[in-house]
């Protein structure tokens, strides 16, 4: 897992198609997540979750923010336990910013990905991008993108 400014991981990884699922905030939606799978899996693809650590206008861009990460490695463990468990490979990313398209501009400067899962507010937490950022990122997004906001319930 790595945080901040960093080159794309080579190696194992290396030529497979990339999906990018990037979240902020205290959690990402399970149906969200089991959705992203299914989609990785489809495609052969690693799965690439990305914490968007937003830094408040008040801190320096390169402030310490051990709070913020604090809150976001266990998040990411679990995503990519999860994954791992379910045969897909993971490689999860805490991305920093002044607010998350901020944060999602920085990762696109230096990686490329074939895929990105932008998460809408779900009906029962409205954990997920608002519908601002989701055009925003529908309109800058680098790479095939999808917004997924499942249905209370839905799933398999």
């Amino acid at each position: 897992m790595r945080l901040g400014r960093h080159e794309p991981e080579s190696g194992a990884y290396e030529g497979k198609p990339r999906v990018l699922v990037p979240f902020t905030g205290e959690e990402l939606d399970r149906r969200v997540l089991e959705a992203s799978f299914r989609i990785a899996r489809a495609e052969g693809a690693v799965l690439v979750p990305a914490y968007l650590l937003v830094l408040p206008l008040e801190l320096g861009p390169d402030a310490p923010a051990a709070e913020q990460v604090a809150k976001a490695m266990p998040l990411l463990e679990a995503v990519e336990i999860a994954a791992l468990e379910a045969g897909i490979p993971v490689d999860a990313r805490i991305e920093r910013g002044r607010t998350p398209t901020h944060a999602l501009t920085r990762l696109w400067e230096v990686e490329q990905f074939d895929q990105v899962i932008a998460p809408a507010p779900s009906e029962e937490r409205g954990a997920g991008f608002t519908p601002r950022e989701l055009t925003w990122i529908l309109t800058h997004a680098p790479a095939e993108t999808l917004v997924l906001r499942p249905a209370a319930g839905a799933l398999r």
